[in-house]
């Protein structure tokens, strides 16, 4: 994932830590130890001053970007969490799980607010809308499912793959969603 101003870049690797690089000079920021098995996904906060960290390892942490230091740790998933994406206004944090589970956390205290089920398989990938009023997850069971974000209500089930939906992405006036 590139940083919103894109002078940083973060990779998450096999080895368990995360890497944040210099995009201008591609030097090594800082290598996260991250997890205590692999780590899967990574996403900036729309300012750049925070970066959350998904693992094989069931969590998800959040950490400082300009020093490196681990923030907090957050639990609640069962199983791999495969994906994390941050709300356009930064305030909420979402994460996607092999336990078949959405989770929306307040990004700030790391507090769940709310668990979105409805995949009947691992959920592999979440991304919000430009406006932050909804929510796409995709999963392994071939759906995409768009959820209303204030409620967790499920507004849409889109189905047309013929397997494993990987990812998503709204356009950016948000009325479009392309998936793979």
């Amino acid at each position: 994932a590139f940083s919103p101003d894109g002078r940083s870049l973060a990779s998450a690797s096999a080895d368990r830590t995360v890497r944040l690089w210099d995009t201008e000079t591609g030097e090594t920021r800082h290598v996260l130890k991250a997890h205590s098995l692999i780590a899967y996904g990574v996403a900036f906060s729309p300012d750049g001053r925070l970066l959350a960290t998904a693992s094989m390892d069931k969590t998800i942490r959040l950490w400082d970007v300009e020093s490196g230091k681990e923030l907090r740790v957050l639990l609640g998933h069962d199983d791999v969490v495969r994906a994390v994406a941050f709300s356009p206004d930064g305030l909420m944090l979402a994460s996607a799980g092999y336990d078949r589970t959405v989770r929306l956390w307040e990004a700030a205290t790391g507090k769940l607010l709310k668990t979105l089920t409805g995949h009947k398989d691992w959920v592999s990938g979440a991304v919000f809308s430009p406006d932050g009023r909804m929510l796409a997850s995709t999963g392994k069971d071939g759906l995409a499912i768009i959820w209303e974000v204030a409620t967790g209500a499920e507004l849409w089930r889109l189905r047309g793959h013929g397997q494993w939906v990987n990812a998503a992405q709204f356009s950016p006036d948000g009325r479009l969603l392309a998936t793979a």
